[in-house]
């Protein structure tokens, strides 16, 4: 029987060790034995608080998100001005929080997973419309009516970033990629005749 007030702790044990281990064996082709031995406890109990490997997954990948969300509002926060709010949000996506080994692994997996799990489909668009819609409130009016289509491209270069990140087997480096978005969003900017520094 799970101790009185655990479970928010142990919930948040299992989200990390799913996270690693995913990440340590490069696939979800990991069991919930795995997971629950990382975190600390029984498998008995990991199925307790979530059911299934997926159910664990797609919790971990909520957090993920929640994390990355709350990294994107702080920026916007300190940001001025829609070049800078851009810039911001592309940054949040490869800080050191959000762009490490595991975490990159788990949005390969993710993206996977999202193929055939009707859940993780519905999670993924949440995400990728929130980033769209971001940007494109940002773009306007910088770009005007051509914010949609430059939205697509930077959400695609940094989603593509990942996949590409997750095939290697160094350290990722958050300055290395943001420093390629940048460089297409100055593109954007000078193909519009806006100077890149607007």
């Amino acid at each position: 029987m799970p101790k009185l007030g655990m479970e928010p702790i142990r919930r948040a044990a299992l989200v990390k060790a799913t996270i690693d281990e995913i990440g340590q064996a490069g696939s979800l082709d990991v069991t919930v034995a795995q997971i629950a031995r990382r975190a600390g406890m029984s498998s008995a109990l990991a199925h307790h608080y979530f059911g299934g490997k997926d159910q664990i997954f797609l919790a971990a990948m909520r957090h993920t998100l929640s994390l990355y969300g709350a990294e994107v509002r702080g920026a916007l926060a300190m940001a001025r001005g829609p070049r800078a709010r851009t810039e911001a949000i592309i940054r949040a996506g490869f800080s050191s929080a959000n762009f490490r080994a595991e975490v990159v692994s788990a949005w390969l997996n993710f993206y996977v997973l999202a193929q055939s799990d009707d859940q993780a489909r519905r999670l993924l668009s949440v995400y990728q419309s929130r980033l769209h819609s971001n940007l494109v409130y940002n773009l306007k009016p910088l770009i005007g009516p051509r914010s949609g289509e430059a939205a697509l491209r930077i959400a695609g270069l940094i989603d593509g970033l990942y996949l590409r990140e997750a095939l290697k087997r160094d350290i990722p480096s958050g300055e290395d990629a943001t420093r390629q978005v940048l460089t297409l969003l100055d593109h954007e900017l000078r193909s519009f005749g806006k100077d890149s520094e607007t």
